[in-house]
């Protein structure tokens, strides 16, 4: 089903198409700042600028629920966080303009895939999106753990996918639809939003509630006598897809994001926005 972005949340940020300025706050680092004066694109690139910005202008799907990625609106880009950013690192190498398309959710980004609405989307890279969405690898990661009520026989993460278990999600999540294709055995309620999991949580109606840790932290503070349980039942990756059309474009991908991790560009990021809970993905050794 085709989902609009958010009419009023849409902004659109041009710059010339080969503007050869390059931003270097003074929280990048000089490696950081190399990358992103590398060299834009060469003439055996074109078929990927005009995949990824067939008007000359990137346009790209941002998830503003997750708020470790997307701090909120403001600054330069509109919007603030690490994925704006990234975002606009894209762009800069593509040489062209940059549109930021707010959405909702993820679930939102992931159904309008292939239809034209966007052409680089910034979110959690599961198999079951993988069909319409070609990923990257990932240049962030967050775990995923459970917040438990008092009185629990449940001790750790490992103990959760069990008969009788009851456990509510946010609806569309990364770590939500992971646990769709991958719980044997407990029966997952959703939620509309982390506040609609809370809720249903709170309410008694689950076992356990799913979610980000560092949201879990935050919900611990509204139910003091609920816990954190150790460890964790999978780990989202951030990842940049395009349409699986596109594969010249998300072989590109793929070496920008190898090259954004060598350069600990989403370090610098996480730092320059004081993001807890957020880690840049390590470089991958050569196999």
């Amino acid at each position: 089903m085709n989902q609009t972005p958010l009419g009023h949340a849409r902004l659109e940020i041009e710059y010339a198409a080969h503007n050869t300025e390059v931003p270097q706050p003074r929280a990048y680092s000089r490696t950081v700042v190399n990358f992103l004066e590398k060299n834009r694109m060469n003439e055996h690139d074109d078929i990927v600028r005009r995949q990824l910005a067939p008007q000359c202008t990137l346009r790209v799907a941002i998830n503003l629920s997750n708020f470790l990625l997307v701090s909120g609106p403001g600054g330069p880009l509109g919007w603030r966080g690490v994925a704006p950013d990234v975002a606009h690192a894209v762009a800069q190498r593509l040489g062209v303009g940059l549109e930021l398309l707010p959405h909702a959710t993820p679930s939102e980004i992931a159904d309008s895939a292939g239809t034209g609405t966007w052409t680089l989307a910034l979110i959690g890279a599961e198999p079951a999106r993988a069909r319409a969405i070609a990923f990257s690898p990932s240049y962030a990661e967050i775990e995923a753990s459970y917040l438990v009520p008092p009185g629990t026989p449940l001790q750790s993460a490992n103990d959760v996918d069990r008969p009788g278990v009851r456990i509510v999600a946010y609806q569309g999540s990364a770590y939500g639809v992971w646990l769709e294709a991958n719980l044997r055995h407990a029966t997952l309620l959703h939620g509309q939003g982390f506040a609609g999991a809370f809720q249903r949580f709170r309410a008694g109606e689950a076992d356990a509630l799913a979610s980000l840790k560092p949201k879990l932290l935050e919900d611990l503070q509204a139910y003091p006598q609920s816990r954190i349980l150790p460890g964790s039942f999978m780990t989202v990756r951030q990842s940049i897809g395009v349409a699986t059309a596109n594969r010249e474009a998300a072989a590109w991908l793929c070496r920008f994001v190898e090259e954004m991790r060598a350069s600990r560009f989403v370090e610098d990021l996480i730092r320059k926005h004081g993001i807890a809970g957020l880690t840049a993905s390590a470089v991958e050794a050569p196999t």
